[in-house]
């Protein structure tokens, strides 16, 4: 007998929730709880205080990311689920990153800095602390020319993501 698999395909969630002590909790342990990764997540408060949105974004076959869907759907305190991928969108994700400098390097760095529309938000005598924001690849590419000068610290926000235009109403 031959096995066969789905493929594995990325998929941006976007979970309107109420804004109540454990929502995140279940919505988590319910995805984690059957075995998936969440390979990013962000919240935040909407224009609503009352309301907030959750972005996930998980792997699986179409079968399994229906089923995740169906099962957050479900949950107390779900308002609605929209898979992002489905549509037309914008992701990014914001990283800042610490960088080594010498005087030989300073000048380099600020130009890729500038090049990637970056910020440079900290200066210390021995580096630069930057800001980029972008997709993944940009902030890939960035990365790979910040690592010839030594990146010393990164930190990153999870991918958050937004539809081109409003989803129609069900």
């Amino acid at each position: 007998m031959e096995l066969t698999t789905e493929p594995q395909k990325r998929h941006t969630l976007s979970v309107l929730v109420d804004n109540r002590p454990g929502v995140l909790a279940r919505v988590t342990t319910l995805i984690s709880g059957r075995g998936f990764n969440i390979d990013s997540l962000s919240v935040a408060e909407t224009m609503e205080p009352d309301v907030s949105l959750i972005t996930l974004i998980v792997s699986g076959s179409p079968k399994i990311i229906n089923q995740i869907i169906k099962q957050i759907r479900k949950l107390i305190n779900v308002i609605k689920v929209t898979d992002l991928t489905q549509m037309d969108y914008v992701e990014r994700q914001l990283v800042m990153v610490r960088v080594r400098t010498i005087d030989e390097n300073r000048a380099e760095i600020m130009r890729l800095c500038e090049i990637f529309r970056g910020k440079v938000i900290d200066v210390s005598p021995k580096s630069f602390t930057l800001e980029i924001t972008g997709g993944e690849s940009k902030l890939r590419a960035v990365l790979a020319l910040l690592d010839q000068f030594g990146i010393e610290e990164l930190v990153s926000t999870g991918l958050t993501a937004i539809a081109r235009s409003a989803p129609p109403k069900k």
